[in-house]
């Protein structure tokens, strides 16, 4: 990204002829027109084309862009793709006859659709679960059972807290909506964000998060609840790393560039993987204990260390950032393409080529594949 400054005059209006006009015709890439878009910070234009479902080459060829569209200024105006008309919706049908359900110890997706004789894919799309039915204890389920007044449903309906998180390395609001349990669209609708949810590192936000739902407890993430035994040993690691030296940012990026290209590896590609889990910053733990630079739990730390042929000690920099570079090389050669080997770093590479990537996953590669285009 370019430093700020004067944005260039706005391309001729929509309609007017433009280079490579015969090919986007083809194509139909604006079917609702065209509409201007104002590069922000942080702004690339693949970002700017996923933002807008469109192309790159559409954008190119829209704006004039030479230089494959890779600089582009602060300020900067661009026509982009028209989101669909948007139209009222008809009256909604009266509400099916459902009710509030706490979850308990042991249940799952399965065990409460037969509890409740429904479906699995019923019970997902009535709380917005991914196909994972990802469930922890406490949560609040709606479940089919007798329908109740407005005024009871709004006397039960828990209240909400809003809870002010800074955007750390590697956060986005796909992320932040797993690690509180909200919605992706309540986070952008709380913090008037564009659809995309583009956050800068740094930014305040307001989540609003469930009173009576825990937002981030000291053993569960994303979903997942981990035994006290895992918990503990990332309280350990995060300890030790507190009260040890560890690089600076600078530094660490130059001992990731330089492993990757011992190891074969796109340095890029091993930066922005990097940066997504930890923002290069060796101290980081999560409650899963995944540690360092790399965000490597120890079971992959063994994977990784059968590979090298030597014990790598994930709480040592340049090992946890061997770890992650073999661990990568090994995607890359098992899987079909660079985007399937990052989900593969994100999901596991088995069970994105059995089951494909789940929608955090895809906002996962999303956001490597910009890190890695402003490496």
């Amino acid at each position: 990204m370019s430093p700020a400054g004067l944005a260039p005059s706005l391309p001729s209006a929509p309609g007017a002829p433009a280079l490579g006009a015969a090919v986007v015709a083809r194509a139909n890439p604006a079917p609702y027109g065209w509409q201007a878009y104002v590069v922000r910070p942080a702004d690339t234009l693949s970002e700017i084309a996923l933002r807008t479902r469109t192309t790159t080459g559409t954008l190119i060829a829209r704006n004039h862009l030479s230089g494959g569209g890779h600089f582009l200024r602060i300020g900067q105006r661009l026509w982009v793709p028209r989101a669909r008309p948007v139209h009222h919706a008809p009256a909604r049908p009266a509400a099916p006859r459902v009710r509030a359900y706490t979850v308990r110890s042991g249940d799952t997706i399965g065990t409460l659709a037969l509890r409740f004789r429904v479906s699995e894919a019923t019970l997902l799309r009535l709380n917005g679960l991914d196909r994972r039915g990802l469930i922890y204890a406490g949560k609040i389920l709606t479940v089919p059972g007798a329908a109740v007044s407005p005024a009871r449903a709004a006397a039960k309906s828990p209240t909400t807290r809003t809870v002010r998180v800074r955007v750390r390395p590697g956060d986005t609001v796909g992320a932040l909506a797993l690690r509180y349990h909200v919605s992706q669209a309540a986070i952008v609708k709380a913090n008037r964000l564009r659809s995309a949810g583009m956050v800068r590192i740094g930014q305040v936000l307001a989540v609003p998060v469930k009173a009576g739902s825990p937002a981030f407890s000291s053993n569960t993430f994303a979903g997942r609840t981990y035994s006290s035994g895992v918990v503990g040993a990332a309280a350990r690691n995060r300890g030790y790393l507190a009260t040890h030296a560890v690089p600076g940012r600078s530094t660490t990026r130059a001992m990731i560039v330089s492993t990757a290209r011992r190891h074969g590896v796109d340095p890029r590609l091993a930066l922005a993987v990097a940066w997504q889990e930890s923002g290069w910053n060796q101290r980081q733990v999560s409650v899963a204990n995944a540690i360092g630079t790399m965000q490597i739990i120890p079971s992959s730390g063994q994977w990784a260390s059968q590979l090298v042929g030597r014990r790598l000690n994930l709480l040592n920099t340049q090992d946890n950032i061997t770890a992650g570079v073999v661990i990568l090389r090994s995607l890359l050669r098992g899987a079909s393409s660079e985007k399937q080997a990052i989900a593969g770093y994100y999901q596991g590479l088995a069970s994105v080529q059995k089951s494909g990537m789940y929608a955090d996953t895809k906002g996962y590669v999303a956001a490597v594949l910009a890190h890695k285009a402003r490496m």
